[in-house]
Order: structure tokens, then C-alpha cells, then sequence
């Protein structure tokens, strides 16, 4: 009931809980709800098999997964290095890297709570491999999907997108930190721990089968936040084992059915792999990592009203309006 911060160790930051905000009348923004309308095909999808991109490419009649160049890639391997900086506030670096789209069903009107089991394996075993395609010289492999139109998806279509850069990102550099920080002083990896201190304590789970479990971390910022964690010791995406791709299928679909039932709602959500850093780093001791995805869905209380991070949270810490075991 009362207001606390609670601190994130992966991250080495605080966030406020104030869970009685929860309660305040709502007068803000409402978002619209996703359409319900979406065709199966749309010849001016850039996404559906055998229309024609930005480009002028014509996809293939594709029938599973389907991976191309990003038409408009945030990162490009032949860019040139920025010149050099003559003062210390006015710093410059070099960043190259790939960007790719992947499709994981050839219909619009899917998603990946929609598909069966066997389709999403199929999702799960392109992620692997494009994660150790461009990890063999890539340090960051960023695999990520933006689900619904207030996540920023502008094309209704089940995808992901994949980016590989030659550079650590901001997010990657701290969790490599704090991570390798906790198995030196406690000599266990920290997620393997918080994995089997939460399935003990049932306090935060949402599913959890065999070798996976999902919760609301201690530390959630977003509404609904949830953390997807193996059981056993992972490092990489591409190191799970057959059973291990098999019950991660399974329990996706089992979270983002939850996700969807919550408010009767295709759910929209941010998502994404964190493991441990590739290319170079490939031939160093990364035992510290511990693979796992971050789901960060926007909506708070109903379909339309949904938790925003301005003010305070921009300016000064995160903040929450719900604690993450209400």
C-alpha cells in the first residue's frame, strides 16, 4: 500500500512503486484498440509474401519464416569513420553493423500467440541461426520485436527485427557489467540465482514449465513487465538444446495468450534477447551471462489507457502506479 523503491540489479538503478496511483481517475489519452479487420493478405504490405518492398524487391511466395535486409537499416557495414573530436565533450565513434527483418508467418492476421507450436519453433530456430550468423562477427546481435501500432509497428504483419552491431549498445555494456560484477562476488551468474529464487518463492510468476520460467521481475517498471529465464545455465541463444527450443515454444505461446486474454486485446509489447556478447568476445569467459528476454508491454489498466514515461520518470527515476505482485 505504501510508496518504496526497489532496486534492479541488472540494470544498477532504482524504481519507485507507488501502488496506491493505481487508483486516480483517468482523463488522459486514450489509445484506439488494433484493428480486428486485418486482411490476410495486402498486396501494399511490404511484408506479405510477393509484394513489392520500398525497394522495388518482390518478396518470395514464402511459406514460413522469412528473413531480408531492412530497407531502411540504422546501421550500414560500410559507413565512414567520424572525424576526430578536438575537445572530450564533443565525442564521435564508429558504428557499423546489419540490419535485417525477419517475417515469422506469411499472414497478417497472425501473431505469434496465434500460430501453433511447430511454427513458432521454426521462429525460435531463425532466431538461433541469425544469431550465430552474424555473431560470428558481430560483438551485439539485438533481436527484438514490436508488437501493435503503439509500439511503433507500422506494418500489421508478424515480425521481428534483427540488428548486429560493432559495438556494445548502452543497455548490453550495463548488463555485461553488473552481471560479471555478481558472479565475482557471489560466484553464481545473478539470473540463474533470481531464477531460482523466484520459482521458490511463487510470488511473481506468471508460467513456468521444466526448463523456463517467467515473472514479473521484483524490479518491473512497465505495468505487466515479465523476464523469460532458462533454469539451467545459457549463455547464448544458439547454445539452447532441442527440448530446451521445444518448451521455450510453448511457453511463449502460454505468456502471450495471457498477455492477449488480460484485457481482450491483441497485446502490444516491446520485446527482446539479452545473452552474452558475441563476435570477439566469443573467444572470452562469459560465464556471468545468463540468456534471457525482457517483455515491456505498454497498457496499465484497460486496452486504451496505457502507462507513459514522462516527467519524473524522464527526469528523475522510473516510477510504477502497481506493485509487481499486485
Amino acid at each position: 500500500e505504501h510508496q518504496h523503491t526497489r532496486y534492479n540489479p541488472l540494470r544498477d538503478d532504482w524504481v519507485l512503486v507507488s501502488a496506491h496511483r493505481v487508483k486516480r481517475p483517468w482523463q488522459g489519452q486514450l489509445e484506439k484498440p488494433p484493428p480486428e479487420d486485418v486482411p490476410r493478405w495486402d498486396p501494399n504490405n511490404p511484408l506479405c509474401p510477393g509484394a513489392t518492398r520500398a525497394n522495388g524487391e518482390v518478396n518470395p511466395q514464402y511459406e514460413g519464416t522469412f528473413v531480408f535486409p531492412n530497407d531502411f537499416p540504422a546501421l550500414q557495414t560500410d559507413a565512414p569513420e567520424p572525424g576526430d573530436s578536438d575537445h572530450p565533450l564533443f565525442r564521435a565513434a564508429a558504428a557499423r553493423g546489419v540490419c535485417k527483418v525477419m517475417c515469422f508467418h506469411p499472414w497478417s492476421d497472425l501473431t505469434l500467440p496465434l500460430m501453433s507450436l511447430t511454427e513458432i519453433r521454426a521462429v525460435i530456430d531463425a532466431w538461433a541461426e541469425l544469431a550465430a550468423e552474424l555473431g560470428a562477427s558481430y560483438p551485439w546481435v539485438q533481436i527484438f520485436e514490436n508488437k501493435g501500432a503503439m509500439m511503433g509497428c507500422s506494418n500489421p504483419h508478424p515480425h521481428c527485427q534483427v540488428w548486429a552491431s560493432s559495438f556494445l549498445p548502452n543497455e548490453a555494456h550495463l548488463e555485461d557489467r553488473t552481471q560479471r560484477e555478481h558472479l565475482s562476488q557471489h560466484s553464481v551468474p545473478m539470473l540463474l540465482e533470481y531464477a531460482e529464487q523466484e520459482s521458490r518463492r511463487k510470488e511473481r510468476v506468471v508460467v513456468e514449465n521444466t526448463d523456463w520460467l517467467v515473472v514479473v521481475p521484483y524490479w518491473a517498471t512497465w505495468p505487466y513487465q515479465t523476464l523469460l529465464l532458462p533454469r539451467r545455465h545459457v549463455c547464448r541463444l544458439q547454445d539452447l538444446r532441442e527440448g530446451e527450443r521445444d518448451s521455450l515454444a510453448s511457453i511463449m505461446q502460454r505468456l502471450l495468450i495471457k498477455y492477449d486474454n488480460l484485457f481482450e486485446v491483441s497485446f502490444p509489447y516491446s520485446m527482446g534477447w539479452h545473452g552474452a556478447p558475441t563476435g570477439p568476445y566469443l573467444k572470452e569467459d562469459c560465464r556471468h551471462w545468463q540468456l534471457h528476454a525482457h517483455y515491456y508491454p505498454p497498457l496499465l489498466r484497460s486496452a486504451t489507457v496505457r502507462k507513459f514515461m514522462v516527467g519524473y520518470e524522464m527526469l528523475a527515476q522510473a516510477q510504477r502506479d502497481l506493485t509487481p505482485e499486485q
